[in-house]
């Protein structure tokens, strides 16, 4: 069965994905002050990010349209499927049902799901290789569907930043108690919640220290870490993705790992040395 899988560009899509002709993106908007940028394949980091500390202003990003996921939907594979940052951090998820929608009015019936992530970046690149192979395995649709719903809620964020200010001035840090100041150093080490809000799971000095701590939490909240796939994204700072990776295999040993660059939303939230981290 053919089959098409549409990923808001808050995930990041491997070369091999990309190649595949399977996988494609739904891309949100960033502005930096009067710098307006599409988050696609002419996302350049390393401008974004010397915009980002030019600007005494913090960067705003804007979902996909409705409009965006019908046409995305409009195409000849039978089985599409959607995968969108969280629904409590994004109004991706919202416009890709309502797209679905439009689509199914104007249209008729086809078979396509929307799936929320409840995570976001590398965790969507995680979901959407799991729906690539449970199509590839002969699943039915609506298997797919049951099958990665269940993927999702096992599924585990942790992320370590070296600010949260772009998430704290875009709100999306609300309901979270104040997070300690960092002119002492402190690096919280965050995660999301079951519902896909973000959390602070603990604290350490320094950034050294804080990667021992996020290793250590990713450990903890790990069951049956031979079955699953550890993901790690990073915003330009590859080394220290690394040195998490070697961390992480100290404590568990996955069946694979897989290291990519922020796309562009993914940047924007975890700025300059952050890491994302899912399994």
């Amino acid at each position: 069965m053919s089959y098409k899988i549409i990923v808001d560009s808050c995930g990041e899509l491997s070369q091999e994905m990309k190649a595949s002709g399977h996988f494609v993106t739904a891309s949100l908007s960033i502005d930096v002050d009067d710098y307006h940028i599409i988050d696609d394949e002419t996302f350049d980091q390393k401008v974004f990010l010397e915009k980002v500390a030019a600007s005494p202003n913090c960067p705003k990003s804007s979902c996909p349209s409705p409009e965006t996921y019908r046409e995305a939907y409009c195409c000849k594979e039978e089985h599409v499927y959607a995968v969108t940052l969280s629904a409590e951090l994004s109004g991706s998820y919202n416009s890709a049902v309502l797209g679905r929608n439009l689509y199914l009015e104007e249209y008729g019936e086809k078979k396509i799901h929307v799936f929320n992530s409840k995570s976001a970046s590398i965790g969507e690149t995680l979901i959407a290789l799991k729906i690539a192979e449970c199509e590839d395995q002969g699943m039915a649709f609506e298997e797919v569907v049951e099958t990665v719903e269940a993927y999702i809620e096992g599924q585990n964020t942790f992320f370590l930043l070296e600010s949260l200010e772009t998430l704290r001035k875009n709100g999306r840090l609300t309901g979270l108690k104040a997070v300690v100041a960092t002119a002492l150093n402190i690096k919280p080490v965050m995660g999301a919640t079951p519902e896909g809000t973000i959390c602070q799971l603990g604290q350490a000095r320094g950034m050294k220290k804080a990667l021992a701590k996020l290793a250590d939490e990713v450990a903890k909240n790990t069951a049956h870490a031979e079955e699953k796939i550890l993901a790690i994204s990073h915003c330009n700072c590859f080394t220290r993705a690394q040195e998490l990776k070697k961390l992480l295999l100290e404590r568990f040993s996955p069946r694979d790992v897989i290291i990519l660059d922020t796309a562009g939303i993914s940047s924007l939230y975890a700025n300059d040395g952050g890491v994302i981290v899912v399994i």
